[in-house]
């Protein structure tokens, strides 16, 4: 099918959907004709983005269009966060039924009363401070999530206030896996099955240390009880690594963008795998994140779907956490770190806080 990438699906924003503790805006696209029991995505933008600019540039209503699934893209307002920035790592914004955590939860729920999408077949995904806030959410809500895609994202709690979050940005927190799937499960006692998760990073990430990706692989992997080694093999020239739980499930994945810096990388063309437009922190990389980050959450025609997937079954077997890390540690940037965050310490306090 053959679509107009310079011209995206209009987004609609819908002016009611709850108490909205976070004061998000919400922005959907549901493509004509689509009918009940359609799948969700809810797609989390990031810092100096917004909703329809980071649809227009990785493509997601484009894919919605192709592949028949409704679209949710929540945005940030600059009263919460002056650079427009999910608060991920502020405590009142990602516990359960708190701020913005809840409010997106509600945005998942009036499109479910309005569209009848299936909610067995509800995804996150998002890039940067969305792709923490995309953690957060199937840490709060594993049961309204089957899968989640976070692009130089950071594990769950990784960071508690903007000081810390600086800390874990340039450089990283590591913890032993089983500490990491603590605090995940901590956050709400859930005893059922958890939500598949793919990761991306650029190894050229200077804002969003690469060593988060490996962490929040870490964490993933022990709540699903996935255990070394992991599946190793390239994709359209990247290291891609996979990790199966004791059912033989894909579970974890993580791609390593090789010399990417920070944002989503997309791969342009008609084809079904291009899907993006270039912008800043939209990463032209010869890989499309959406497609793939889909395609493992097991969307997609019913002929691609007939194919061997990556993708968990709607209802795996509740894990036992693994112990051990299972991807090999980034090493944390040290050179120059302090006058890295001293020089930009004012900046970012201003970006990510309003501050």
């Amino acid at each position: 099918m053959s679509l107009d990438v310079s011209n995206p699906p209009e987004l609609v924003q819908i002016e009611e959907f709850g108490s909205n503790p976070g004061n998000l805006s919400m922005y959907r696209y549901v493509p004509d004709g689509l009918g009940a029991g359609a799948p969700l995505v809810v797609a989390l933008h990031g810092c100096g983005q917004t909703a329809a600019g980071y649809d227009h540039g990785t493509g997601w209503s484009r894919l919605a269009q192709r592949w028949g699934f409704a679209l949710l893209l929540p945005e940030q307002r600059k009263e919460n966060n002056q650079g427009t920035c999910f608060n991920w790592f502020e405590p009142g914004d990602i516990e359960r039924d708190t701020g913005e955590a809840a409010s997106i939860r509600q945005m998942v729920e009036r499109m479910r009363q309005d569209h009848g999408v299936d909610p067995a077949r509800t995804f996150v995904s998002g890039l940067s401070a969305g792709g923490a806030m995309t953690v957060v959410m199937l840490t709060t809500y594993p049961e309204v999530f089957a899968g989640g895609g976070a692009i130089a994202g950071l594990p769950y709690k990784s960071a508690l206030g903007l000081r810390e979050a600086l800390t874990a940005m340039f450089r990283g927190r590591a913890k032993p896996a089983e500490e990491w799937g603590d605090l995940v499960r901590g956050a709400t006692g859930h005893s059922g099955a958890w939500p598949i998760l793919s990761i991306w990073h650029g190894t050229g990430d200077r804002t969003v240390a690469p060593m988060n990706a490996a962490e929040l692989a870490n964490q993933w992997a022990n709540l699903h009880g996935a255990t070394a080694p992991a599946h190793e093999d390239r994709v359209a020239g990247h290291r891609h690594l996979l990790l199966r739980d004791n059912d033989g499930r894909a579970v974890v994945e993580l791609y390593d963008i090789a010399d990417m810096p920070h944002g989503a990388p997309i791969l342009e063309g008609d084809a079904d795998d291009q899907l993006g437009i270039p912008a800043p922190f939209i990463l032209p990389a010869g890989i499309s994140s959406t497609y793939h980050i889909a395609r493992f959450w097991g969307l997609g025609p019913v002929a691609e779907a007939a194919k061997p997937s990556v993708t968990a079954p709607a209802k795996p077997t509740p894990a036992t956490a693994a112990k051990e890390p299972v991807f090999a540690m980034r090493a944390a940037p040290k050179q120059g770190l302090v006058a890295r965050v001293k020089g930009l310490w004012g900046k970012l306090k201003r970006t990510l806080s309003g501050g």
